[in-house]
């Protein structure tokens, strides 16, 4: 069993807190663009409240431990290792809470090249402990705007874990999907559901569009998300999104293999 002091020795050895590799001007931008209500990094959301950029700022320091000092505009960013440990504790709350219930549960993320393990293995998780892990819209073509234009998509699953991959992409074993932001892929899983009449998620879990996107449409939403991801924090503070964990989601993949174990063994779901 993974302890807590050693989770955190490990989150600050690995950059998935501590001082992270997102920079101090990427957040910055995200936050002057969700102000703006900019939808590329609203994932999906259409806040209640009036953001403007200081409030962003505030709520980021508050929820990540970020500066929330306007003068500084540069260097790398900072998460505090104790919210990235109480954001794991509430995540892993939550999969216990949906594990006991035996509630479906639609998993989907943006960032499959180093995240997709995390996802899948918890999903494994809560097949075995009874929960039905949701796959609707296999192969569906999801249309989403990017700087090239807009680009079709395909949904996919592996180990039960949505992602969408590159047009007429091939799939090799190795192959895992696209980074998305998209709020899209989600709203196409959730109609498919519905349209098919098949049960609907008692919980998404997941980051960017996948979080952002179910809570906005009402279903429990729990995540993942780095200081540039504003929209998972906001939704969080306004209560379409259940918990949101602040880390650098975008280091290896193997580097979140102790945030599995710990989330199972805090969910009671170890094996």
């Amino acid at each position: 069993m993974l302890s807590t002091g050693a989770l955190r020795a490990h989150l600050l050895a690995s950059r998935l807190a501590g001082t992270v590799a997102t920079s101090r001007e990427a957040s910055l931008r995200s936050y002057r663009l969700f102000a703006a209500r900019d939808p590329r990094v609203l994932l999906g959301l259409d806040p209640e409240w009036a953001w403007g950029e200081a409030d962003v700022m505030a709520l980021m320091a508050a929820k990540c431990g970020v500066s929330g000092d306007p003068g500084c505009v540069s260097g790398a960013d900072v998460i505090d290792p104790e919210r990235t440990l109480a954001g794991l504790e509430a995540f892993a709350g939550r999969l216990g809470e949906a594990a006991a219930q035996g509630v479906p549960v639609l998993f989907g993320t943006g960032h499959p090249h180093r995240l997709l393990g995390f996802y899948a293995d918890l999903a494994d998780a809560l097949s075995a402990a009874g929960c039905l892990v949701l796959t609707p819209a296999q192969g569906r073509c999801v249309d989403i705007t990017t700087r090239f234009g807009v680009r079709t998509y395909n949904l996919d699953y592996v180990r039960g874990v949505a992602l969408v991959r590159e047009p007429g992409a091939r799939v090799p074993v190795s192959d895992t999907g696209a980074h998305s932001h998209s709020p899209l892929p989600v709203r196409v899983a959730l109609a498919a559901a519905e349209e098919g009449g098949g049960p609907l998620p008692g919980l998404v879990v997941g980051d960017h569009g996948w979080v952002c996107g179910a809570g906005q449409l009402g279903f429990e939403a729990i995540g993942l998300a780095d200081t540039d991801d504003p929209a998972l924090f906001v939704g969080e503070a306004e209560g379409r999104v259940s918990v949101a964990v602040p880390l650098d989601d975008a280091v290896r993949s193997d580097y979140y293999r102790p945030l599995t174990r710990y989330v199972l063994n805090r969910a009671c779901l170890s094996r």
